[in-house]
């Protein structure tokens, strides 16, 4: 397994390279939660950003570049009004806005429900902000979780 390689932009950003296969999450998961520990060492948001930053790397592993592996750039960002974490989602795979698709009828049974579009229900559910914008050849996926002092 390969390690990523993190750039610190300055006091407050930071940011992963890695190669988005299945093997690489954990170490995803955990560089978020790096920068969520500088503020916080609240357990209950730290496996929420978890699960979301797990929701949408698996998405650009297996969407963006179909198991294959591909370039993903996570960036995190302290915020100080309002106190937050800000996490950037950066890949290079074919223009998809999940926030496009309508959410799950959460009220159905699980056997009559579609399948998909649970997991960017549970992040945008979850999160405080999220978006979605392409930026030249980039899918660009931002993650805003606010953190009370």
């Amino acid at each position: 397994m390969t390690k990523g390689q993190v750039t610190v932009i300055d006091e407050k950003t930071r940011e992963l390279l890695i190669n988005a296969i299945d093997d690489n999450l954990v170490e995803a998961q955990d560089f978020v939660t790096e920068s969520l520990n500088t503020l916080t060492d609240n357990m209950r948001l730290e496996m929420t950003m978890s699960i979301a930053v797990e929701e949408i790397y698996v998405n650009v592993s297996h969407y963006a570049y179909d198991y294959k592996g591909g370039d993903l750039v996570i960036r995190t960002q302290i915020l100080d009004e309002p106190r937050a974490l800000k996490v950037v989602f950066e890949d290079s795979g074919p223009f998809f806005d999940p926030l496009k698709k309508p959410d799950p009828d959460v009220t159905l049974k699980v056997e009559d429900r579609q399948i998909g579009g649970l997991g960017i229900f549970m992040v945008k559910k979850s999160m405080d902000e999220c978006y979605y914008e392409r930026s030249g050849d980039k899918n660009v996926f931002t993650l805003v979780k606010y953190v009370p002092e």
